[in-house]
């Protein structure tokens, strides 16, 4: 399984790269990964026209959105669309941080699991 991962470098530029997410185990349910530390859950209601200017992430924290996507730049200028069903991984709680956009004027429902 791939996660987007968004993170800052020494000198503070943002970038992206992708997570694999490893299987541990395998039954009937399926397959997992193995289990990894959180420290608490938000529930989250964003309105279509939201639009965040540069910002870093609050926390290091997973953003699991549920039924629409966000549009996330990155200050090195990638930009990618996190659409629903998508787990991104925001790490750059230093740095230049990253811009934040609404995608087709969509109301988003989303979870943050915070890990620190």
């Amino acid at each position: 399984m791939r996660i987007h991962n968004l993170y800052a470098d020494d000198a503070g530029e943002t970038h992206f790269r992708d997570v694999e997410i490893d299987w541990v185990k395998e039954g009937a349910g399926g397959k997992l990964s193995e289990r990894l530390p959180a420290t608490g859950i938000i529930f989250r209601e964003t309105t279509g026209d939201y639009d965040l200017d540069w910002h870093p992430a609050p926390r290091r924290q997973y953003i699991i959105n549920l039924d629409a996507g966000v549009r996330v730049t990155a200050s090195d200028g990638e930009s990618r669309v996190i659409g629903a069903g998508e787990v991104l991984l925001v790490e750059d709680v230093t740095g230049k941080g990253h811009l934040s956009q609404a995608v087709e004027s969509k109301l988003r429902h989303s979870i943050f699991v915070a890990i620190d």
